[in-house]
């Protein structure tokens, strides 16, 4: 993947930029837009940590909250050695207008710790982690009602145990103390679906976006996901579950895979978990047998296609590289792949913007069914799952009964039965996307917008502004 400069301090601009676009088209006032764009709460934090060999190390790390128009705040915690306060406080905005975009209870909330996750020891990176979360509870930046962070980049389902672990320890009697953070493993609280939800909602969101027969006119594409052409930057969490489910599910040809050390293309097609094997073998997906090794993965962004999945880190798509893509969409996978100058270039071309702060929305959604599945203290199916077995095979038996012929026994067992907790989850992420992308486009059209990201912005705007209108002001 393209590298994102260290210096770069724009990200929380170009959201504000982006917030300010939307914006004036809405009749909020000027008090409460300004509410609305604001990060509430900023809390940037130094601590000592004992290295592997006895020394100490001083950890630079943050938690910014967005928005309290509604609680618990919610948000991910990345690791990464180039981690800075303002683009914490953009992914935090992000957070916050992803939310209402989906309808889930959350304000936006992100954190951070400045380290390489991939250059220290497990040992280290666990002390790290629940010293953080020390931190943050000794200044309520965390708990069920407060604040609920979230893997993100560089963190998985293990820091989450470590934090999760931690609440409970310092908080014995917290009936709730698992609901602290999501993206647990299944066996600690967590939920089926959760890993790859942030992709399958990417797919999701992209085969909405190109069913619309009018929409995809323009382009020159027929509607439908099957037999385009994409190219993936990242092969992380994100970027493989999008590219595998717009592979096997939506039937596109993945032409070019992009990593940090580099890129493959074949126009014939990519198999994605063959390039992911292949990577763990190697280390690399470069030399994979068929494609061309393309040696500076910035290159693969320009690659011909229909379909860019940017699933990376943000600004990777820029004034410099935008007038040399080739796809027709941009969808953008990753919080903030392309920046406030790299998307006008775009959208002044003709390239079809398929925002993040939809897009990427699959995560937070699926975070909302764990977060409530901690609180009810159980399974979605254990509760529903015979109820439904038990109708299912009763209307088999009446079809049986009234047209006098029995069914296999292999398509009696497909018939009855009951959906596991993970068809809940994907199912309703489904009918989340598909909600929200009929509501974005609804304002899009009737509003004569310019762009899907204004109008899913001034979507956002306007929800997260009606809450403090509803609300009032305290005190």
């Amino acid at each position: 993947m393209a590298a994102k400069s260290r210096r770069y301090q724009g990200f929380f601009k170009d959201v504000s930029r982006y917030f300010e676009r939307a914006a004036r088209y809405t009749e909020l006032p000027p008090g409460i837009l300004e509410a609305v764009r604001a990060c509430n709460g900023v809390f940037r934090i130094k601590f000592p940590v004992e290295r592997d060999d006895g020394g100490i190390e001083v950890i630079e790390a943050y938690r910014v909250e967005h928005s309290h128009h509604r609680l618990p705040t919610k948000g991910g915690i990345r690791f990464s050695p180039d981690l800075n306060q303002d683009e914490v406080m953009a992914l935090a905005a992000l957070m916050t207008f992803k939310s209402a975009l989906v309808n889930v209870p959350f304000g936006g909330a992100k954190g951070g710790i400045r380290i390489d996750p991939h250059a220290v020891s497990e040992g280290f990176r666990e002390r790290v982690t629940r010293r953080y979360t020390a931190e943050l509870i000794k200044k309520n930046f965390i708990g069920p009602s407060l604040d609920v962070p979230a893997p993100d980049y560089g963190t998985g389902e293990r820091e989450m145990v470590w934090i999760a672990d931690t609440f409970q320890a310092l908080n014995p009697t917290h009936l709730d103390a698992y609901a602290c953070v999501t993206g647990k493993p299944i066996s600690l609280h967590g939920i089926p679906g959760r890993r790859e939800a942030t992709g399958l909602g990417v797919y999701y969101g992209i085969r909405q976006a190109m069913a619309i027969a009018e929409d995809m006119k323009p382009l020159g594409l027929a509607p439908g996901l099957a037999r385009k052409r994409v190219v993936v930057q990242g092969l992380g969490n994100v970027g493989y579950h999008a590219a595998r489910f717009a592979q096997v599910e939506g039937g596109a040809v993945i032409v070019g895979i992009a990593e940090i050390e580099g890129g493959i293309h074949d126009p014939n097609g990519l198999d994605v978990d063959a390039v992911l094997q292949h990577r763990r073998e190697t280390g690399s997906i470069l030399d994979f047998p068929g494609a061309r090794n393309i040696a500076n993965s910035a290159e693969a962004l320009e690659l011909e296609c229909d379909v860019l999945i940017p699933a990376a880190l943000e600004h990777q798509i820029n004034a410099e590289n935008a007038p040399r893509i080739q796809a027709r969409i941009v969808a953008e996978g990753a919080n903030g792949p392309v920046d406030y100058d790299g998307e006008k270039i775009l959208l002044d071309r003709g390239v079809f913007v398929i925002p993040d702060i939809f897009l990427n929305s699959g995560g937070v959604t699926a975070s909302y069914f764990e977060w409530v599945k901690n609180l009810s203290h159980i399974s979605f199916a254990r509760m529903t799952k015979r109820q439904q077995e038990i109708s299912n095979r009763r209307i088999v038996e009446m079809m049986e009964r009234v047209t006098g012929k029995l069914i296999s026994t292999s398509e009696r067992e497909t018939l009855t039965r009951g959906p596991n907790e993970v068809d809940f989850v994907y199912t309703a992420l489904e009918e989340t996307i598909a909600v929200a992308y009929g509501q974005i486009r609804e304002v899009w059209k009737q509003r004569a917008l310019p762009d899907l990201r204004t109008a899913a912005f001034l979507l956002a705007i306007e929800r997260v502004g009606n809450c403090y209108l509803s609300q009032g002001i305290f005190p």
